[in-house]
C-alpha cells in the first residue's frame, strides 16, 4: 500500500510540475529565442553550494539531471536552480528553480532517500499556524522600519529593487501602512540571482538607511521609478545620483556599499527570508502570515488581515493579565 501511495504522489507531483512549466512556457516562450531542435536546453546556471555540502540534500547535479530528464525533450524550456536547502519539515529538502526566465521560483520538496518529490507549497498548520514565522521574524528582522514601533501588527516586506512586481506592489504597501494605525512596516532585502544589479541596489539601500532611515524610503521608490533606465554598467552612478536626491551623502553610501559588513547584512536578510519560506518577490508577512500576490489581493482584504491580527494580539495580551 505504501508503495502504491508513493507512486501516486510522485505521478501527481510530476503532473503538477509539468503544468507549471507549461504555464510558464506559454507566457514566456513567444518572447524567448528558442534553441535549435538539435541542441539541448540552454546551459543551466546552478545555485551556490556550501563549502561543506549537506549529504541529506540533493546536489545541483542531481536536480539538473532531474530537470533535464523531465523537460529535455523541449529545447525551448530552460531553467535555473536557485536554491537547495532544508525545508521547514525535518528531513525534507526544498528545491527552488526558475523556469523560462520567470521571476517567481517554483518549489518542490524531495523526501528522504531522494526517490520522490512533491510539488506545491508547504503551509503551516495548528491553532496558531503563523506563530513560528512570526517569532522568527520578530527575533531576527533588522531592516529599516516605519510606523508606530509599538503597533500590535508587524508587516515584513521581502523585496527586490529590480523586480517589476515589487515596483507594482510598493504603492499598495505604502498605502496599506499609511492607512493602518495598527501596523508598522519593516523592509528586508531579497535580491534575486537572475537580476544583475539587484544586489548592488540592496547594498546601496542598506547604506542609505545607515545614514537616514527616512531617506531610505525615498531612495527605494526612486530606484523602482528608474528601473527601466538602470543597467549593470550604469548602476553605481545612478545609485549615487538617487542617494543624493534622497538627501544623503552619496560618496559615503558608495563606499559603504562595498564593505563586507554590508554584503553580510544582505545575505543575512536573504537567509532569513529563505528560512520563513520566501521563494520570490515581493513577499509580505502580516504578523507571520505570508502573502505573495500583493498586487492581486484587494487592499481591503489586506487591511482586514491586519485588523484581524491586531484583534488576535489584543486577545493574547488580555489572556496574559
Amino acid at each position: 500500500m505504501k508503495v502504491r501511495i508513493s507512486k501516486v504522489v510522485t505521478l501527481a507531483s510530476s503532473l503538477l510540475l509539468f503544468s507549471f512549466v507549461a504555464a510558464a512556457q506559454q507566457g514566456t516562450t513567444p518572447k524567448a529565442k528558442a534553441s535549435p531542435a538539435a541542441k539541448p536546453p540552454a546551459k543551466v546556471a546552478v545555485a551556490k553550494t556550501a563549502e561543506t555540502p549537506d549529504s541529506s540534500l540533493p546536489t545541483n547535479a542531481v536536480v539538473d539531471s532531474f530537470m533535464r530528464r523531465m523537460f529535455g525533450y523541449n529545447p525551448a524550456v530552460t531553467w535555473k536552480v536557485v536554491d537547495i536547502s532544508p525545508s521547514e519539515i525535518p528531513g525534507i529538502a526544498r528545491v527552488l528553480v526558475t523556469i523560462g526566465g520567470q521571476p517567481q521560483a517554483t518549489q518542490f520538496y524531495v523526501v528522504p532517500g531522494g526517490q520522490f518529490a512533491m510539488v506545491g507549497e508547504v503551509i503551516p498548520f495548528g491553532a496558531d499556524p503563523f506563530a513560528s514565522a512570526r517569532t522568527k521574524l520578530d527575533a531576527e528582522v533588522g531592516g529599516p522600519s516605519r510606523g508606530a514601533q509599538n503597533a500590535p501588527v508587524t508587516l515584513v516586506e521581502f523585496s527586490d529593487l529590480q523586480c517589476p512586481y515589487c515596483k507594482t506592489a510598493q504603492p499598495i504597501i505604502d498605502k496599506l501602512i499609511a492607512e493602518s494605525a495598527n501596523a508598522k512596516l519593516i523592509f528586508q532585502a531579497f535580491p534575486l540571482p537572475m537580476h544583475p544589479w539587484a544586489k548592488k541596489a540592496a547594498e546601496y539601500a542598506d547604506c542609505v538607511a545607515q545614514q537616514n532611515q527616512g531617506a531610505f524610503w525615498k531612495f527605494i521608490n526612486s530606484v523602482y521609478d528608474a528601473q527601466s533606465d538602470i543597467t549593470e554598467a550604469t548602476a553605481d552612478e545612478k545609485f549615487k545620483s538617487l542617494a543624493t536626491a534622497a538627501g544623503v551623502d552619496a560618496a559615503k553610501a558608495s563606499a559603504c556599499s562595498t564593505q563586507p559588513g554590508t554584503a553580510a547584512r544582505i545575505e543575512k536578510s536573504m537567509d532569513l527570508g529563505k528560512e520563513v519560506g520566501v521563494s520570490g518577490t515581493p513577499t509580505l508577512f502580516i504578523n507571520g502570515r505570508k502573502v505573495q500576490s500583493i498586487a492581486n489581493t484587494p487592499i481591503e482584504q489586506l487591511k482586514a488581515m491586519i485588523d484581524f491580527e491586531a484583534t488576535q494580539s489584543a486577545k493574547k495580551q488580555s489572556a496574559k493579565k
